[in-house]
Protein backbone atom coordinates (compact mmCIF):
# COMPACT_ATOMS: atom_id res chain seq x y z
CA UNK A 1 0.00 0.00 0.00
CA UNK A 2 0.93 3.56 -0.95
CA UNK A 3 2.94 4.84 2.27
CA UNK A 4 3.84 8.26 0.77
CA UNK A 5 2.49 12.12 0.73
CA UNK A 6 -0.92 12.18 -1.03
CA UNK A 7 -1.65 13.46 -4.52
CA UNK A 8 -4.58 15.29 -4.36
CA UNK A 9 -6.31 14.73 -7.70
CA UNK A 10 -6.16 11.47 -7.05
CA UNK A 11 -8.71 11.74 -4.18
CA UNK A 12 -10.82 14.58 -6.26
CA UNK A 13 -11.39 12.17 -9.45
CA UNK A 14 -11.33 8.60 -7.96
CA UNK A 15 -15.27 8.87 -7.14
CA UNK A 16 -16.09 10.05 -10.71
CA UNK A 17 -13.56 7.07 -11.92
CA UNK A 18 -15.69 4.75 -10.27
CA UNK A 19 -19.05 6.25 -11.14
CA UNK A 20 -17.94 6.03 -15.28
CA UNK A 21 -16.75 2.44 -14.87
CA UNK A 22 -20.21 1.26 -13.17
CA UNK A 23 -22.31 2.87 -15.88
CA UNK A 24 -20.26 0.70 -18.61
CA UNK A 25 -20.41 -2.79 -16.87
CA UNK A 26 -23.91 -2.12 -16.21
CA UNK A 27 -24.27 -1.42 -19.93
CA UNK A 28 -22.04 -3.85 -20.93
CA UNK A 29 -24.74 -6.50 -21.28
CA UNK A 30 -23.75 -9.96 -22.75
CA UNK A 31 -20.15 -9.27 -23.02
CA UNK A 32 -17.86 -11.49 -21.22
CA UNK A 33 -15.48 -11.94 -19.73
CA UNK A 34 -15.73 -8.39 -17.67
CA UNK A 35 -13.25 -7.34 -15.35
CA UNK A 36 -15.22 -6.71 -11.78
CA UNK A 37 -15.62 -2.82 -10.68
CA UNK A 38 -12.46 -0.98 -9.10
CA UNK A 39 -14.15 1.28 -5.90
CA UNK A 40 -13.07 4.33 -5.48
CA UNK A 41 -10.72 3.82 -2.30
CA UNK A 42 -8.31 1.58 -4.31
CA UNK A 43 -8.69 3.59 -7.74
CA UNK A 44 -7.27 6.36 -5.18
CA UNK A 45 -4.40 4.28 -4.34
CA UNK A 46 -3.05 3.01 -7.60
CA UNK A 47 -3.67 6.99 -8.81
CA UNK A 48 -1.29 7.77 -6.07
CA UNK A 49 1.42 4.90 -6.11
CA UNK A 50 1.42 5.50 -9.87
CA UNK A 51 2.45 9.16 -9.52
CA UNK A 52 4.67 9.29 -7.33
CA UNK A 53 6.36 6.30 -9.27
CA UNK A 54 6.58 8.45 -12.16
CA UNK A 55 8.86 11.54 -10.79
CA UNK A 56 11.39 8.89 -9.75
CA UNK A 57 14.10 7.63 -11.89
CA UNK A 58 15.68 4.07 -12.44
CA UNK A 59 18.93 4.32 -13.77
CA UNK A 60 18.48 7.41 -15.17
CA UNK A 61 15.64 6.22 -16.45
CA UNK A 62 11.88 7.35 -15.92
CA UNK A 63 9.30 4.46 -15.51
CA UNK A 64 6.89 3.99 -17.48
CA UNK A 65 4.55 1.16 -16.33
CA UNK A 66 0.82 0.27 -16.90
CA UNK A 67 -1.25 -0.60 -14.03
CA UNK A 68 -4.60 -3.04 -14.29
CA UNK A 69 -7.28 -3.33 -11.11
CA UNK A 70 -8.24 -7.03 -11.71
CA UNK A 71 -7.86 -9.94 -9.00
CA UNK A 72 -5.17 -12.30 -10.65
CA UNK A 73 -7.91 -15.21 -10.96
CA UNK A 74 -9.40 -13.11 -13.79
CA UNK A 75 -6.18 -12.97 -15.63
CA UNK A 76 -5.55 -15.52 -18.87
CA UNK A 77 -1.58 -17.21 -18.73
CA UNK A 78 -0.33 -14.06 -15.86
CA UNK A 79 2.74 -14.22 -14.65
CA UNK A 80 2.68 -14.87 -11.01
CA UNK A 81 5.05 -13.17 -8.21
CA UNK A 82 5.69 -15.69 -5.42
CA UNK A 83 5.68 -12.84 -3.13
CA UNK A 84 3.76 -10.01 -4.21
CA UNK A 85 4.91 -6.36 -4.25
CA UNK A 86 3.77 -3.71 -2.06
CA UNK A 87 1.85 -1.02 -4.27
CA UNK A 88 4.67 1.52 -3.49
CA UNK A 89 6.34 3.90 -5.72
CA UNK A 90 9.26 2.38 -4.90
CA UNK A 91 8.32 -1.20 -5.58
CA UNK A 92 7.02 0.23 -9.22
CA UNK A 93 9.83 2.15 -9.89
CA UNK A 94 12.60 -0.77 -9.05
CA UNK A 95 9.80 -2.92 -11.42
CA UNK A 96 9.56 -0.67 -14.28
CA UNK A 97 12.43 -1.44 -16.56
CA UNK A 98 11.33 -5.42 -16.76
CA UNK A 99 7.74 -4.27 -17.46
CA UNK A 100 7.78 -0.82 -19.82
CA UNK A 101 7.27 -3.06 -23.06
CA UNK A 102 4.01 -1.97 -24.73
CA UNK A 103 1.17 -4.42 -24.00
CA UNK A 104 2.38 -5.92 -20.70
CA UNK A 105 0.35 -4.73 -17.29
CA UNK A 106 1.14 -5.18 -13.45
CA UNK A 107 -1.61 -6.63 -11.87
CA UNK A 108 -2.95 -5.08 -8.30
CA UNK A 109 -5.32 -6.00 -6.16
CA UNK A 110 -5.91 -6.72 -2.55
CA UNK A 111 -4.10 -9.40 -0.77
CA UNK A 112 -6.00 -10.46 2.30
CA UNK A 113 -5.85 -8.04 5.18
CA UNK A 114 -2.31 -6.65 3.99
CA UNK A 115 -3.83 -4.50 1.42
CA UNK A 116 -3.16 -3.68 -2.24
CA UNK A 117 -0.41 -5.46 -4.01
CA UNK A 118 1.00 -6.29 -7.06
CA UNK A 119 0.62 -9.89 -7.75
CA UNK A 120 2.40 -10.17 -11.10
CA UNK A 121 2.18 -9.24 -15.04
CA UNK A 122 -0.84 -10.06 -17.84
CA UNK A 123 -1.02 -9.06 -21.52
CA UNK A 124 -4.54 -9.67 -22.25
CA UNK A 125 -7.30 -8.18 -20.07
CA UNK A 126 -11.00 -8.62 -19.83
CA UNK A 127 -13.27 -6.30 -21.17
CA UNK A 128 -13.68 -2.67 -18.75
CA UNK A 129 -11.01 -3.19 -16.93
CA UNK A 130 -9.42 -0.18 -15.26
CA UNK A 131 -5.57 0.44 -16.95
CA UNK A 132 -3.40 3.11 -15.54
CA UNK A 133 -0.74 3.99 -17.73
CA UNK A 134 2.10 6.49 -16.42
CA UNK A 135 2.96 7.81 -20.18
CA UNK A 136 5.55 10.65 -18.61
CA UNK A 137 6.40 12.23 -15.41
CA UNK A 138 3.68 13.22 -13.86
CA UNK A 139 1.67 12.22 -16.46
CA UNK A 140 -1.07 9.38 -16.09
CA UNK A 141 -3.92 8.38 -18.27
CA UNK A 142 -6.59 6.20 -16.92
CA UNK A 143 -8.46 3.81 -19.90
CA UNK A 144 -9.98 1.06 -20.37
CA UNK A 145 -10.46 -2.01 -23.27
CA UNK A 146 -13.10 -2.69 -25.35
CA UNK A 147 -13.18 -6.16 -25.36
CA UNK A 148 -11.70 -7.01 -28.33
CA UNK A 149 -8.12 -7.09 -29.17
CA UNK A 150 -8.13 -3.34 -30.58
CA UNK A 151 -4.54 -1.52 -30.39
CA UNK A 152 -6.05 1.77 -28.39
CA UNK A 153 -8.19 1.47 -25.46
CA UNK A 154 -10.70 3.90 -24.74
CA UNK A 155 -9.06 6.95 -22.51
CA UNK A 156 -11.31 8.15 -19.36
CA UNK A 157 -8.80 10.82 -17.89
CA UNK A 158 -5.74 11.87 -18.13
CA UNK A 159 -4.25 13.73 -15.02
CA UNK A 160 -1.36 16.12 -15.24
CA UNK A 161 0.24 17.21 -12.58
CA UNK A 162 -2.77 19.42 -10.89
CA UNK A 163 -4.42 19.28 -14.20
CA UNK A 164 -7.38 16.54 -14.39
CA UNK A 165 -9.33 15.81 -17.87
CA UNK A 166 -12.31 13.54 -17.86
CA UNK A 167 -13.73 13.06 -21.28
CA UNK A 168 -17.29 14.07 -21.35
CA UNK A 169 -19.41 11.05 -22.86
CA UNK A 170 -22.13 13.45 -24.37
CA UNK A 171 -19.60 15.04 -27.11
CA UNK A 172 -19.86 11.63 -29.01
CA UNK A 173 -23.89 12.04 -29.12
CA UNK A 174 -23.84 15.62 -30.50
CA UNK A 175 -25.06 16.51 -34.25
CA UNK A 176 -22.07 16.16 -36.88
CA UNK A 177 -19.45 14.78 -34.44
CA UNK A 178 -17.05 13.42 -36.25
CA UNK A 179 -15.96 9.47 -36.48
CA UNK A 180 -12.62 9.98 -35.21
CA UNK A 181 -14.26 11.49 -32.59
CA UNK A 182 -16.86 9.22 -31.40
CA UNK A 183 -14.58 6.34 -31.87
CA UNK A 184 -11.87 7.57 -29.26
CA UNK A 185 -14.48 7.89 -27.39
CA UNK A 186 -15.54 4.46 -27.19
CA UNK A 187 -19.26 4.74 -28.85
CA UNK A 188 -17.88 4.55 -32.59
CA UNK A 189 -17.43 0.38 -33.98
CA UNK A 190 -15.15 0.13 -36.80
CA UNK A 191 -16.67 -0.21 -40.17
CA UNK A 192 -17.48 -3.55 -41.65
CA UNK A 193 -14.38 -5.07 -43.11
CA UNK A 194 -11.73 -3.04 -40.68
CA UNK A 195 -11.64 -6.30 -38.01
CA UNK A 196 -11.29 -4.30 -34.70
CA UNK A 197 -9.63 -1.38 -36.18
CA UNK A 198 -10.51 2.56 -36.77
CA UNK A 199 -8.48 3.39 -39.39
CA UNK A 200 -8.38 7.29 -38.72
CA UNK A 201 -7.80 6.60 -35.26
CA UNK A 202 -4.87 4.43 -36.07
CA UNK A 203 -3.47 7.29 -38.57
CA UNK A 204 -4.22 9.72 -35.59
CA UNK A 205 -1.75 8.05 -33.00
CA UNK A 206 1.05 7.65 -35.41
CA UNK A 207 1.39 11.06 -36.64
CA UNK A 208 1.03 12.54 -33.36
CA UNK A 209 3.81 9.62 -31.99
CA UNK A 210 5.97 10.59 -35.04
CA UNK A 211 6.50 14.08 -32.71
CA UNK A 212 7.40 16.28 -35.96
CA UNK A 213 3.65 17.57 -36.48
CA UNK A 214 1.73 17.09 -39.93
CA UNK A 215 -1.61 17.35 -41.75
CA UNK A 216 -3.79 14.85 -42.87
CA UNK A 217 -6.57 15.87 -45.81
CA UNK A 218 -9.58 13.10 -45.73
CA UNK A 219 -11.66 13.65 -49.27
CA UNK A 220 -14.23 12.03 -51.06
CA UNK A 221 -13.02 9.12 -53.22
CA UNK A 222 -14.36 10.61 -56.30
CA UNK A 223 -14.15 13.82 -57.50
CA UNK A 224 -10.99 16.28 -57.94
CA UNK A 225 -12.89 19.27 -56.34
CA UNK A 226 -10.11 19.14 -54.03
CA UNK A 227 -6.96 20.30 -56.07
CA UNK A 228 -9.08 23.46 -56.23
CA UNK A 229 -7.21 24.35 -52.35
CA UNK A 230 -4.38 22.62 -52.91
CA UNK A 231 -1.37 24.51 -54.98
CA UNK A 232 -0.24 23.06 -58.44
CA UNK A 233 2.29 21.42 -59.25
CA UNK A 234 2.02 18.51 -55.98
CA UNK A 235 5.59 18.09 -55.95
CA UNK A 236 4.92 14.36 -53.96
CA UNK A 237 1.71 13.75 -56.13
CA UNK A 238 0.97 9.74 -56.21
CA UNK A 239 -0.53 8.17 -59.53
CA UNK A 240 -1.73 6.25 -59.97
CA UNK A 241 -3.40 6.64 -56.06
CA UNK A 242 -1.57 4.07 -53.64
CA UNK A 243 -4.58 1.26 -52.72
CA UNK A 244 -2.22 -0.98 -50.28
CA UNK A 245 -4.30 0.43 -47.21
CA UNK A 246 -7.27 0.44 -49.03
CA UNK A 247 -6.76 -3.02 -50.42
CA UNK A 248 -5.94 -4.33 -46.65
CA UNK A 249 -9.22 -2.90 -45.78
CA UNK A 250 -11.33 -4.12 -48.45
CA UNK A 251 -10.14 -7.60 -48.36
CA UNK A 252 -10.35 -7.87 -44.27
CA UNK A 253 -8.39 -10.17 -42.24
CA UNK A 254 -9.48 -13.73 -43.42
CA UNK A 255 -8.05 -16.35 -42.24
CA UNK A 256 -4.94 -15.41 -41.33
CA UNK A 257 -6.34 -12.38 -38.69
CA UNK A 258 -2.34 -11.89 -36.87
CA UNK A 259 -0.70 -11.71 -39.92
CA UNK A 260 -3.74 -9.14 -41.70
CA UNK A 261 -3.06 -6.74 -38.48
CA UNK A 262 0.73 -6.78 -38.69
CA UNK A 263 0.98 -5.76 -42.42
CA UNK A 264 -2.01 -3.08 -41.65
CA UNK A 265 0.16 -1.77 -38.75
CA UNK A 266 3.26 -1.51 -41.39
CA UNK A 267 0.98 0.07 -44.10
CA UNK A 268 -0.68 2.67 -40.99
CA UNK A 269 2.58 3.56 -39.47
CA UNK A 270 3.72 4.27 -43.50
CA UNK A 271 0.96 6.48 -44.21
CA UNK A 272 1.13 8.53 -41.04
CA UNK A 273 5.26 8.90 -41.45
CA UNK A 274 4.57 10.71 -44.54
CA UNK A 275 2.54 13.58 -42.58
CA UNK A 276 6.16 14.29 -41.46
CA UNK A 277 7.12 16.15 -44.55
CA UNK A 278 6.49 19.95 -45.05
CA UNK A 279 3.01 20.19 -46.37
CA UNK A 280 -0.44 17.94 -46.22
CA UNK A 281 -0.62 14.19 -46.89
CA UNK A 282 -3.99 13.78 -49.20
CA UNK A 283 -5.78 10.39 -49.03
CA UNK A 284 -9.30 9.54 -49.98
CA UNK A 285 -12.14 8.07 -48.03
CA UNK A 286 -10.98 4.49 -49.17
CA UNK A 287 -7.65 5.78 -47.71
CA UNK A 288 -5.90 5.77 -51.02
CA UNK A 289 -2.80 7.74 -50.44
CA UNK A 290 -3.26 10.52 -53.56
CA UNK A 291 -0.62 12.82 -52.89
CA UNK A 292 2.08 14.20 -49.62
CA UNK A 293 3.80 17.50 -48.93
CA UNK A 294 1.63 19.41 -51.03
CA UNK A 295 0.43 23.03 -50.12
CA UNK A 296 -3.02 24.47 -49.34
CA UNK A 297 -4.36 27.45 -50.51
CA UNK A 298 -7.80 29.26 -50.64
CA UNK A 299 -10.04 28.47 -53.22
CA UNK A 300 -10.28 30.79 -55.91
CA UNK A 301 -13.02 33.38 -54.90
CA UNK A 302 -13.84 31.69 -51.51
CA UNK A 303 -13.41 33.98 -48.53
CA UNK A 304 -10.75 33.45 -45.88
CA UNK A 305 -11.56 31.76 -42.71
CA UNK A 306 -12.19 34.20 -40.30
CA UNK A 307 -14.04 31.85 -37.27
CA UNK A 308 -13.30 28.07 -36.42
CA UNK A 309 -16.11 26.60 -33.38
CA UNK A 310 -13.43 25.21 -30.55
CA UNK A 311 -14.30 22.18 -28.38
CA UNK A 312 -12.31 19.91 -26.69
CA UNK A 313 -14.44 16.57 -25.64
CA UNK A 314 -13.29 16.35 -21.56
CA UNK A 315 -15.49 17.93 -18.72
CA UNK A 316 -15.21 21.46 -18.74
CA UNK A 317 -12.98 21.54 -21.88
CA UNK A 318 -12.29 24.48 -24.19
CA UNK A 319 -16.15 25.51 -26.07
CA UNK A 320 -16.31 28.61 -27.81
CA UNK A 321 -15.75 30.33 -31.46
CA UNK A 322 -11.99 31.58 -31.86
CA UNK A 323 -10.21 33.63 -34.82
CA UNK A 324 -8.45 30.37 -36.49
CA UNK A 325 -4.93 32.40 -35.41
CA UNK A 326 -6.30 30.99 -31.66
CA UNK A 327 -5.27 27.52 -32.59
CA UNK A 328 -1.85 27.42 -33.74
CA UNK A 329 0.20 28.19 -36.52
CA UNK A 330 -0.10 27.92 -40.37
CA UNK A 331 -0.98 24.51 -40.68
CA UNK A 332 -3.84 25.20 -37.75
CA UNK A 333 -5.14 28.10 -40.20
CA UNK A 334 -4.40 26.28 -43.41
CA UNK A 335 -6.35 23.25 -42.48
CA UNK A 336 -9.47 25.48 -41.27
CA UNK A 337 -9.01 27.08 -44.68
CA UNK A 338 -9.13 23.49 -46.25
CA UNK A 339 -12.36 22.76 -44.76
CA UNK A 340 -13.80 25.95 -45.25
CA UNK A 341 -13.33 25.42 -48.92
CA UNK A 342 -13.96 21.56 -48.90
CA UNK A 343 -17.15 20.81 -47.34
CA UNK A 344 -16.84 17.13 -47.79
CA UNK A 345 -12.91 16.88 -46.13
CA UNK A 346 -12.16 16.23 -42.88
CA UNK A 347 -8.35 17.52 -41.84
CA UNK A 348 -6.46 16.14 -39.01
CA UNK A 349 -3.43 17.91 -37.64
CA UNK A 350 -0.92 17.18 -35.25
CA UNK A 351 1.44 19.99 -33.41
CA UNK A 352 5.15 19.07 -32.14
CA UNK A 353 4.12 19.77 -29.11
CA UNK A 354 1.58 17.03 -28.39
CA UNK A 355 -1.64 18.75 -29.96
CA UNK A 356 -3.74 17.07 -31.83
CA UNK A 357 -7.22 18.84 -34.02
CA UNK A 358 -9.90 17.30 -35.86
CA UNK A 359 -11.37 19.92 -38.15
CA UNK A 360 -14.90 19.17 -39.86
CA UNK A 361 -17.45 21.57 -41.38
CA UNK A 362 -20.87 21.59 -39.52
CA UNK A 363 -23.73 22.63 -41.28
CA UNK A 364 -26.07 23.33 -39.03
CA UNK A 365 -23.39 26.09 -37.45
CA UNK A 366 -22.30 26.71 -40.85
CA UNK A 367 -18.77 27.20 -39.62
CA UNK A 368 -15.40 25.58 -39.52
CA UNK A 369 -15.37 22.79 -35.75
CA UNK A 370 -12.02 22.12 -34.40
CA UNK A 371 -12.12 19.43 -32.18
CA UNK A 372 -8.90 19.14 -29.62
CA UNK A 373 -8.41 15.20 -28.89
CA UNK A 374 -4.62 14.97 -27.67
CA UNK A 375 -6.31 13.82 -24.44
CA UNK A 376 -8.17 10.75 -26.03
CA UNK A 377 -4.47 9.91 -27.83
CA UNK A 378 -2.23 9.40 -24.95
Amino acid sequence: MNTGPAYPPAHTVAARIEAHFARHLAAAGDLRPLAPLPDAATIESVIDAAFWSSLRREEGFAPKISLAILPREDAHAPLLFERPLPLTPDALTRMAPAVERPGIHLGVWRNGGEGLSVWGTTRTLPAMCFVLEVAAPGLLVIKHGRGEEAVKFVNVAVLEGDQVKVLDERAARLPECPSVLSSLLGFDPPKSGEGDVNVLVELAVSMRAHGRGGSLLVVPATGQAWRESIVEPIHYAVSPPHRELADLLKDGPGPEPLRWRETLEKSVHAMAGLTAVDGATLITQRYELLAFGAKIARRRGAPPVEKVAVAEPVENGLRGVVDPGELGGTRHQSAAQFVQDQHDAVALVASQDGRFTVFVWSEGAQLVHAHRVEALLL
